[in-house]
Parts: C-alpha cells; sequence; structure tokens
C-alpha cells in the first residue's frame, strides 16, 4: 500500500467515525426528547448484544455428544461466562463483568 492510500484510508476512516458519531447530534438537536423507538432500542440492545456474545462464545461446541476432549475445550468459557454472571449479580456493572470474565478466560486458556 502506498503513502498515498494509506492517507486515503485513515482519512475515509476518521470521516466515517466522525459521522457515525456525531449524526445523531445533527437528527436530534431540535427535539426536546427521544422518539419511543430509539428508547426503546437503547433499553433492549444492551441486553440483546450480551445475547448475541454468549452465543457467538458457545457456538463452536457440541452440546449433544460429550466427550473428555470437548469438556477440556468447553470449560474455560463456561468458566468464564460462570464468572460473568457471578460478577454481574454481585456488582451490576455490565462493563466490569465483561472485563473480569475476559481476564478469566485469558488467563485461563494461557494457563493451560
Amino acid at each position: 500500500m502506498s503513502n498515498v492510500q494509506t492517507i486515503l484510508l485513515i482519512a475515509v476512516l476518521a470521516l466515517s467515525v466522525i459521522i457515525t458519531r456525531f449524526l445523531p447530534f445533527a437528527v436530534f438537536r431540535k427535539t426536546d426528547s427521544l422518539p419511543a423507538s430509539i428508547t426503546y432500542l437503547g433499553k433492549v440492545l444492551p441486553a440483546a448484544m450480551m445475547g448475541l456474545l454468549v452465543v457467538y462464545c458457545f457456538k463452536d461446541y457440541s452440546f449433544t455428544s460429550w466427550s473428555l476432549t470437548d469438556v477440556s475445550s468447553v470449560l474455560p468459557a463456561a468458566i468464564a461466562s460462570a464468572v460473568v454472571i457471578a460478577v454481574h449479580l454481585m456488582k451490576r456493572n455490565t462493563i466490569l463483568s465483561i472485563f473480569v470474565g475476559t481476564a478469566v478466560y485469558m488467563l485461563i486458556v494461557n494457563m493451560m
């Protein structure tokens, strides 16, 4: 990739980030409150994204046939998921739960 291509790529990426950050402020600047549909999405999307992450985490595991190798491969993800659930129930902080669960998973995987 040449220098010109690199500069153009960075410019396009920067412009796309700026547009996605400032577009909501431009669209909703004249309203006192957000539309009901946007408020609804703000309430349901975090839980939907967590569900999506759980499905993605366990997508490669077969839960119908178990063997010793399957248990050892799913064990780090299962332990990290249990830690995420426990931390979230104790602290009610989504970001903290995700970070702690990720750290536990990475520790387990790197220690095995």
